[in-house]
């Protein structure tokens, strides 16, 4: 039997309308903080991702699904929805809109071919903002605090918001000297793949998941002591403004981001939830001033973040927080002869055209076993039809919940119900 692809899931309809749920708030909340949807390709240049997210990266390096076209281009399912959207800056010429910045979001697939996990797939959704053209702490802080009304929307209560500053590029040049004189001498006493992030990226190695406990790590230069004033300046006022709005956060200086393109503020949120799993980030993301010129763009600075639904309903669950079950449909039509079939088929096309929501029996069961099938599909509102409702061109529409009922005409009936 063919079975689905290691790592994918199917999301059948009894929990997807948890996802209908979620994405519809995320797109509210989206609306009101001014951020409108983009949609780009699912996938895109191979080298859009390389030259982005880092040639470095466990991203680019292990978990990319690329392949060649019949052009022979080498092409890539995109792995996140940050590089796309700069991409799409560029290309689309949006660093001259009137308004800047340019607020975007997405809700998108993403791939990685990594291990599956628990709430992590190789294909998931995420959930990502982006805000380019402009470099101000105000900006900084209007996306954390998006990002916490997002969490707080859905009632989850055991989070924690982790932030910190990777300084400009001149900072980041200093941090990473310094990085290179603590861990050279001991290298070798890290994995593989810290032992090439020494001369490529030695940031990284603070975020690698196999030597994180490494006392070198823990006795790590801060990146805090080798910013220069204007980053300091720029992550102390980020810091004041959250203060003031009474958004509550830590300071975590070992907290780099996996990307190549960070720069200044970055941050993720995590869940403190009993059970929720040993891994306890929700979310992530920060601000790129380098991204767009990275890929033949514009100097122009931008910030974002990006969160997967599989893992915010992780959350919901470890927090015992339900997600409202689709309310079932307005009416359900019995019948008990062939032309009383025929009948509720005319009935129904003229009810779902007045934007009520019907349906019907289609097995040609008895009434008991319709009855119960109206009680399934959640039907607020039944009618049974049989040779006196034909002949009259009437029927009783009893209301499910209270069993009262009324006898109306057909007409009479779909308007009572596209006014309810």
């Amino acid at each position: 039997m063919i079975q689905v692809p290691r790592g994918t899931q199917d999301i059948l309809p009894k929990e997807s309308y948890k996802w209908q749920f979620i994405e519809k708030k995320l797109h509210e909340i989206a609306k009101n903080y001014n951020y409108d949807e983009i949609r780009t390709p699912m996938f895109e240049s191979t080298d859009l991702f390389v030259r982005a997210v880092g040639g470095s990266t466990d991203i680019v390096n292990k978990e990319m699904y690329t392949f060649q076209d019949k052009g022979d281009r080498s092409l890539t399912l995109r792995p996140e929805g940050t590089a796309p959207v700069a991409r799409s800056y560029i290309e689309n010429k949006m660093q001259h809109n009137v308004e800047q910045p340019v607020k975007l979001f997405y809700v998108a697939p993403m791939f990685r071919y990594e291990r599956k996990q628990k709430g992590r797939y190789r294909q998931f959704v995420q959930f990502g903002v982006e805000a380019i053209g402009v470099e101000d702490p105000l900006i900084d802080v209007e996306i954390l605090s998006m990002l916490m009304h997002i969490y707080q929307s859905f009632g989850l209560k055991n989070l924690k918001l982790v932030i910190n500053s990777i300084g400009d590029i001149d900072s980041r040049t200093q941090y990473n000297k310094a990085l290179v004189e603590h861990f050279s001498p001991r290298i070798d006493e890290f994995c593989h793949d810290c032992q090439t992030r020494i001369d490529s990226n030695p940031m990284r190695i603070l975020d690698c998941k196999k030597d994180h406990d490494h006392e070198l790590v823990k006795s790590a230069p801060r990146i805090y002591d080798y910013l220069n004033d204007e980053s300091k300046a720029y992550f102390e006022t980020v810091k004041a403004k959250l203060d003031e709005l009474d958004i509550k956060y830590e300071v975590d200086y070992n907290l780099v981001r996996g990307l190549d393109y960070y720069t200044h503020t970055a941050f993720e949120l995590m869940s403190d939830a009993e059970g929720f799993g040993a891994i306890t980030t929700l979310c992530g993301g920060g601000r790129y001033n380098g991204l767009l010129e990275m890929i033949d763009g514009p100097a122009k600075t931008g910030i974002g973040f990006a969160l997967s639904i599989e893992r915010l309903l992780l959350a919901l669950e470890a927090e015992g927080i339900d997600i409202p079950e689709n309310k079932g449909i307005d009416i359900y039509v019995c019948t008990m002869t062939d032309q009383a079939r025929d009948t509720a088929g005319t009935l129904l096309h003229k009810l779902r055209s007045r934007g009520v929501s019907a349906d019907m029996d289609y097995e040609n069961r008895k009434l008991k076993a319709q009855m119960k099938d109206a009680d399934r599909k959640k039907a607020r509102y039944t009618i049974v039809l049989g040779e006196d409702e034909l002949q009259s061109s009437q029927a009783e529409l009893k209301e499910m919940a209270t069993g009262e009922t009324k006898k109306l005409s057909f007409e009479e009936i779909i308007n009572t119900l596209e006014e309810l």
